[in-house]
């Protein structure tokens, strides 16, 4: 078992930014004496103070003993020079993403530090690999990437390039570990695991609006209150700013060679191009000025509920409903619908779970006009909003029951257009299927991936365990029905998860 750092050890950080100070506030709190450098002194003194006054604040909300919250704030001392860094068993860099800045940092660092000093880097995107290779000892250099706000989130992504030492990488893990983090490995590759695997969160959503299937509040919504995700990801676009945003998804593009799976949006660059970076600039797909509320999304008006319906004997989905049924006194009875892959039937119309085919697509191939979808939830019983699409071909007034019977069910209901796969359908399986892809690469673990995606961005259930629960076939049944209807190689299947098919295995088994 590898050892942490010690605690008696000197952490030493360069860079007090909001990363750097959030970083020297963990290493405190954990029993380190810390050294936080700054090229502006005045920079290190303002830090300091604020990391002191947090302390403080803890202490006074009893989270922390003031002896302890005293003692953490001793700890942290300005480093007037990277030469003071000497004594330092690890020091972690927060500073400029640029690549040359970096490395004439960790170049000046070697002539400082000890052999035996690991040398961190916070980078979010830039390749270890390449900020290691004019180094003397290349292998001391790891990844250390920390998700902000650094003492609130719990990733840590620990990142090793080809030089890396694998010893330094697990003392690294351990010791984000023993700071109270969720340390999880990753090989250096464009975005490492959190921002190559987010990427569908976003691009699938700007493809629905750029489709015309919802507006922004109404895709949020559903993302939220149907799929569980703390932010829809036009609001989380907004919170991160798109200059921000699509920077990074233009950077993992180029990085991987255009492949079409990361293909930038349009309707993003648009945004950058006007100034309208979301919160920060006042404008984004939302506006900001003068506290101005976001819209409303757009549900359904209440409609009657039908006399009657037959909802599935099998399945989670008609399970779920059947049960808020009974808990509102609905009117129903449990059978088999006129097919059996319907969820339920009511006057005329049938409800399937959406997969991957448009609705309009779906009622052709089966020549039932009145045909229905259902996008994905979460957890169909707790779940405030579904989202439901009829088909083009499907009568207003037996697309009505099923909204009605529905909201007697307690949800409420949002209209999508009829785009395939609907929202959270969509987002969630290629979301999977990054991660699938991460994993078939050796870039992270299927546990490491789930771990990465809940603890760094705070999805409610890892995509690969997500994945497990709708079903690996119909996961990739739902992949290949995309592909098919855009014959784009962007919705193109993991080969794991096709593995895993075949071999009836699930990614945790």
């Amino acid at each position: 078992m590898t050892t942490r750092l010690d605690p008696s050890c000197v952490v030493a950080v360069v860079g007090s930014g909001a990363m750097g100070a959030g970083i020297a506030q963990v290493a405190a709190a954990a029993g380190h004496p810390v050294k936080l450098y700054d090229t502006r002194p005045e920079a290190v003194d303002k830090a300091i103070g604020s990391i002191r006054k947090t302390f403080q604040m803890l202490a006074e909300k009893g989270r922390m003993s003031a002896q302890a919250a005293m003692e953490a704030s001793a700890r942290i001392v300005p480093a007037t020079s990277l030469a003071e860094t000497a004594g330092a068993a690890l020091i972690v860099e927060a500073i400029i993403e640029n690549l040359d800045i970096k490395r004439q940092l960790f170049a000046d660092l070697e002539n400082v530090v000890g052999e035996d000093c690991i040398l961190a880097t916070n980078t979010s995107s830039i390749s270890i690999t390449a900020l290691g290779a004019k180094l003397r000892n290349p292998g001391r250099l790891v990844g250390m990437h920390f998700f902000n706000p650094v003492p609130l989130m719990a990733l840590v992504e620990v990142i090793s390039g080809l030089a890396t030492d694998q010893r330094v990488a697990d003392i690294v893990h351990a010791t984000a570990a023993a700071w109270g983090k969720s340390p999880v490995y990753a090989k250096s590759t464009p975005g490492f695991i959190v921002n190559r695997v987010a990427r569908p969160y976003y691009a699938e959503g700007l493809r629905i609006l750029v489709e015309q299937a919802g507006e922004p509040a109404t895709i949020d919504a559903i993302m939220r209150e149907s799929g569980g995700f703390r932010m829809g990801p036009f609001e989380l676009m907004d919170m991160i700013g798109h200059d921000v945003n699509f920077a990074v998804t233009n950077s993992v593009f180029d990085a991987y060679f255009n492949d079409p799976r990361f293909t930038p949006s349009v309707a993003q660059q648009e945004l950058v191009a006007a100034g309208f970076l979301g919160r920060k600039s006042g404008r984004g797909f939302y506006q900001y000025a003068n506290d101005a509320a976001p819209p409303q999304p757009r549900t359904e008006a209440t409609q009657s509920a039908p006399a009657s319906a037959t909802v599935s004997s099998a399945g989670a989905v008609a399970d779920a409903i059947a049960a808020r049924m009974t808990a509102s006194g609905g009117a129903f009875t449990r059978g088999a619908p006129a097919r059996e892959d319907a969820i339920l039937e009511c006057e005329g119309a049938l409800l399937y779970l959406t997969d991957g085919r448009s609705a309009t697509q779906r009622a052709g191939e089966t020549r039932i006009a009145n045909t229905v979808l259902l996008d994905l939830a979460l957890d169909y019983r707790t779940a405030k909003r579904v989202a439901l699409c009829p088909a083009d071909q499907c009568d207003p007034q037996a697309y009505r029951a099923i909204v009605g019977l529905m909201q007697a069910a307690g949800y409420a209901v949002s209209r999508l257009g009829d785009v395939p796969g609907m929202a959270v359908m969509r987002t969630v399986t290629m979301l999977a299927n990054e991660a699938a892809d991460a994993v078939n690469q050796g870039i992270c673990t299927a546990p490491g991936a789930d771990t990465a995606m809940q603890k760094g961005v705070n999805y409610p259930l890892g995509p690969l365990a997500w994945a497990d629960s709708i079903g690996l076939p119909f996961v990739r049944t739902v992949l290949n029905n995309l592909a098919s209807t855009y014959g784009e190689d962007r919705y193109r299947v993991s080969p794991l998860i096709q593995r895993k098919v075949w071999n009836g295995s699930r990614f945790h088994d």
